[in-house]
């Protein structure tokens, strides 16, 4: 019952502001593509690591109302990712074994589904879809070539009471990426992504708000000399800056998700380049920290109930080796690092939840001994 009042007020808040998520890819110079987001939330939704081996069949269904069959779907693919138990095989995160990517963050306000009628063959529930696309597609062209066939639907949770509003951004291991929004009841595809994506408004509106950021920079000035009306550089003063950094002076630096969008493009673009997957998956998890969300520093009110948004957990993907990377709120610094090379031998469908995963420790009892 505790259970079910949280998620009710969370649904009441959730048509009122837009929980943070963050996405960010990078390619390293030896062609390696990284993909990492950061999940931000209120509330606990039984978060959990899901492996489904290629061969599974599943359902994708259409509205109750259109009274269509259900389409049972055979994975062409083995996939892993991160789902909730709360919403049955829901997931929100995840690869597949041929090196696709998708990452779905919430999207409030500016999210409209397509419209299923009698007459349509494909469809699917937005809560079926990045199953659907890791399951079927090996790239982006294949997704961009195929999945606009289907019409996307969606009806507010049961219990929950509040609709799953959700864009995606997928990459390949090639390094193509594309964001998929649903706008006004059609499927839009956004084929010029920076490999960025926050929450709302809708993508192109973050591309264009880049505008006004223009003038940042990596490098900033040392120091200038002022003068005066009437004097001359002998008599200026000089003035020095006061530390590193003074070119990104105007970087916004809350949490809402036009800022993190334009902070976390600014990182991305004044990163140096990476020699490999090892060093890109480091230079992602910098990237991420610059979102991570303390536990009590925001929170969303209704009246006298608060919710308090946390960095509940992180993924990083090395989309060319098959390595996945996961850590929760309490395992922030070390991060469990998943060989999908061995999981996708496996023929069994597994699970563990995110929190009970065995994170390696940090803890050295005399480091100087080390080897």
């Amino acid at each position: 019952m505790k259970k079910l009042l949280t998620l009710l007020i969370a649904g009441s808040l959730v048509t009122e502001s837009a929980f943070a998520c963050t996405d960010v890819n990078i390619q390293a110079n030896d062609g390696s593509v990284i993909a990492g987001r950061t999940m931000e939330w209120a509330m606990d939704m039984g978060w959990q690591l899901q492996y489904v081996p290629k061969g599974t069949v599943f359902p994708i269904t259409a509205p109750s109302s259109v009274k269509l069959p259900t389409i049972n779907v055979t994975s062409k693919y083995s996939f892993a990712g991160v789902s909730t138990a709360d919403v049955k095989n829901s997931f929100t995160d995840g690869q597949n074994e041929k090196g696709l990517s998708v990452s779905a963050n919430f999207l409030p306000g500016f999210t409209q589904y397509e419209s299923v009628s009698a007459t349509d063959k494909n469809y699917m529930s937005i809560l079926q879809a990045v199953e659907f696309i890791l399951a079927s597609y090996s790239t982006v062209d294949e997704v961009k070539q195929n999945f606009p066939s289907y019409k996307v639907w969606s009806e507010p949770i049961a219990g929950i009471g509040f609709e799953p509003t959700l864009h995606f951004l997928i990459t390949d291991k090639s390094g193509k990426s594309i964001v998929i929004e649903f706008i006004k009841g059609q499927m839009v595809v956004f084929d010029d992504s920076i490999g960025v994506m926050t929450n709302a408004p809708n993508y192109n509106w973050h591309l264009i708000n880049l505008r006004n950021y223009l003038n940042l920079d990596n490098t900033g000035t040392f120091a200038r000399k002022m003068t005066a009306p009437g004097t001359n550089d002998e008599k200026a003063a000089g003035i020095t800056s006061l530390g590193q950094g003074s070119g990104g002076f105007g970087l916004p630096g809350d949490y809402t998700s036009p800022s993190r969008f334009v902070r976390i493009a600014y990182l991305k673009h004044y990163a140096k380049p990476t020699k490999n997957a090892d060093e890109a998956v480091q230079q992602v998890a910098h990237i991420l920290n610059n979102v991570d969300i303390p536990n009590g520093s925001v929170a969303d009110s209704n009246g006298n109930h608060v919710l308090d948004e946390v960095t509940q957990w992180i993924i990083i993907k090395d989309l060319k080796n098959n390595q996945m990377y996961l850590a929760d709120y309490a395992h922030r610094t070390n991060y469990a690092q998943i060989d999908l090379n061995q999981v996708f031998k496996s023929t069994k469908p597994m699970s563990v939840k995110v929190s009970d995963i065995n994170y390696p420790s940090a803890k050295l009892a005399n480091p100087f001994n080390s080897k």
